[in-house]
């Protein structure tokens, strides 16, 4: 079965940063793409981040274009997700999640890590 584990959430200052991991087991995600997703309380869940498994090819949501950046690993099976200048805005639950075959910010993703919160203090 395919699992998601993200680590590296916690409580940072505004203007800080934070770097987000996502390891994968189960399957070995060489194609399709991966990426990450955010919840904060009351709202829906909203797209942050994803990047395709097969190329260098990323999509980052306006929102925190300019201060977070997502990069891969495919031989150790990671996703990162680099969070710079951090605003209590940002303030969610961040998952990570994954497909085979498709792009994620299409979704559904298939996958679906079960979330580190990420808390910025103003």
């Amino acid at each position: 079965q395919v699992q998601l584990v993200e680590s590296g959430g916690g409580l940072v200052q505004a203007g800080g940063s934070l770097r987000l991991s996502c390891t994968t087991s189960g399957r070995t995600f060489s194609s399709g793409s991966m990426g990450w997703f955010r919840q904060a309380p009351g709202k829906e869940r909203e797209f942050v981040a994803c990047i395709m498994m097969t190329a260098s090819i990323t999509s980052i949501a306006d929102s925190v274009k300019g201060r977070f950046s997502i990069s891969r690993d495919n031989i150790k099976n990671t996703v990162s997700l680099q969070m710079n200048n951090l605003k209590p805005e940002d303030t969610a639950v961040y998952y990570c999640a994954a497909d085979a075959s498709r792009w994620i910010k299409a979704g559904p993703p298939t996958y679906w890590g079960q979330g580190t919160q990420v808390t910025v203090s103003s």
